[in-house]
């Protein structure tokens, strides 16, 4: 019989991993292309005066 340990807590600590590695590339592209989008709600809104 081979014991096997439990991988549990492992694989908890990759899933938080990825997370913390997607909301990274999230804040990263949001720091990119936040001043075009500005830019471009700020187009918008002069368009319609109101």
């Amino acid at each position: 019989m081979v014991y096997l340990p439990k991988e549990e807590g492992q694989g908890l600590a990759e899933y938080g991993l990825i997370l913390v590695l997607i909301a990274v590339v999230i804040v990263v592209a949001l720091m990119l292309i936040g001043p075009q989008i500005a830019d471009m709600y700020q187009r918008f809104l002069d368009a319609f005066p109101g």
